[in-house]
């Protein structure tokens, strides 16, 4: 009966929006651990991206925006407005979490991290394991690790007042801190901090939020003489970088897979070896075991 389709055409639509409010809803929230992840010093933005089973399909977004734009931007929008809001919020929040719960804030992402490997592994389970695999494996494990140790000691802090070279300079940083935030495993912010642009930036990121909340035009214009310019290397990073891991993932995947393994698994090393950790409590142990398990959890149910 035609009133019966009508209200099954409703109903199926209904069904249909409300599917797409939660996929918005949780890339959203995919995108506030992936700009959090960015901020902290030794925890990968794309090795989040990795764990929560988006990387593939955002590198493939990146790569064919204008090709296919409504799908791309409908996918990477709410990502993106996710990580800004990260990325604002963590300017002021993080300091605290990480003076006051060092233990429980380190091991959540631990947490997030290993909660992705599962879906990694499904990638090379079952097939024959190269020299080639063992070798990029253990060389991207060497690789992060190795940053770790050497992102024990920040670089000078970097002079970021207004010019047309250190304008030129933060496009160049930029870039290289996109292209490491996207590589699964290599932490941007700890590549900030080696280069001495890691809390200079977080600053100007924080005092901009700062004026553009309080309307003050000095500090909103001198944000933008810092952040216009390495937001531009940024997205010109991330475009860079994402095309070439399309065509390593397309010609060399299992290469690629044993790769990213090799940089999951080195990424809590590193969280270690960068953490401020204090002397063990029972009370910081159980919680830090607690947020380690609720780490992994949300890292399996986002990836869902």
């Amino acid at each position: 009966r035609p009133e019966i389709l009508c209200r099954n055409w409703v109903m199926d639509g209904s069904i249909r929006n409300w599917n797409r409010r939660i996929i918005m809803i949780k890339s959203f929230f995919k995108g506030v651990v992936i700009g959090i992840a960015n901020i902290v010093p030794g925890v990968s933005g794309g090795t989040m991206m990795v764990s929560m089973g988006i990387y593939d399909k955002l590198i493939h977004c990146i790569t064919h925006l204008f090709s296919e734009f409504k799908k791309s931007v409908l996918f990477l929008l709410p990502i993106a407005v996710g990580m800004v809001a990260a990325i604002a919020g963590s300017s002021f929040g993080l300091t605290y979490l990480f003076e006051h719960f060092p233990v429980q804030t380190n091991l959540l992402f631990v947490g997030l991290i290993l909660g992705g490997l599962p879906a990694i592994w499904k990638n090379v389970k079952g097939k024959k394991i190269k020299v080639g695999h063992a070798a990029a494996c253990m060389l991207f494990f060497a690789l992060v690790v190795g940053m770790a140790v050497m992102g024990e000691t920040e670089g000078q802090a970097a002079d970021l007042s207004f010019g047309f070279f250190n304008a030129v300079k933060l496009v160049g940083v930029g870039i290289i801190t996109s292209a490491t935030m996207v590589i699964p495993g290599v932490s941007g912010s700890m590549v900030l901090m080696l280069m001495g642009f890691y809390y200079p930036v977080l600053n100007a990121v924080k005092d901009f939020f700062t004026a553009l909340a309080a309307f003050d035009m000095d500090g909103i214009l001198t944000g933008c003489g810092i952040l216009i310019p390495f937001g531009i290397g940024v997205v010109a990073g991330i475009f860079g970088i994402a095309k070439l891991v399309e065509i390593i993932f397309e010609k060399f995947p299992l290469y690629a897979y044993w790769a990213i393994i090799g940089l999951i698994v080195s990424s809590p090393i590193a969280i270690v070896l960068m953490g401020a950790f204090p002397a063990l409590t029972v009370m910081s142990a159980l919680t830090g075991v607690a947020a380690l398990a609720v780490g992994i959890v949300i890292a399996m149910k986002l990836g869902e």
